[in-house]
């Protein structure tokens, strides 16, 4: 199967999700920016519900992509996914 590149606006989508199941609330009330550290190459994401901040880590984006892969693509929820920062489009995942 060919790789799938998903939008940075996709991946806040899937942490939206992810995080209002966890915190049974609607996606909409879920605030999300994504990170990267330059100095240790790690990706992050800080979310609000509530007024309150949560700093998920990369293997928490992983686990809300796998979410969003299954449920709206349709797609393997194992298969390879990778985080990049690309200097255009800002932080996106390659699905392999």
């Amino acid at each position: 199967m060919a790789k799938l590149k998903i939008a940075e606006q996709d991946i806040i989508n899937a942490i939206c999700i992810y995080t209002s199941r966890k915190k049974q609330v609607k996606p909409e009330e879920v605030e999300v920016e994504l990170l990267y550290d330059d100095d240790h190459g790690g990706f992050s994401a800080e979310t609000y519900v509530n007024g309150r901040m949560q700093v998920l880590i990369t293997a928490n984006i992983i686990e809300a992509l796998r979410l969003w892969l299954e449920e709206f693509l349709n797609r393997d929820p194992y298969s390879g996914i990778k985080l990049e920062l690309d200097d255009e489009e800002g932080i996106i995942a390659i699905i392999t």
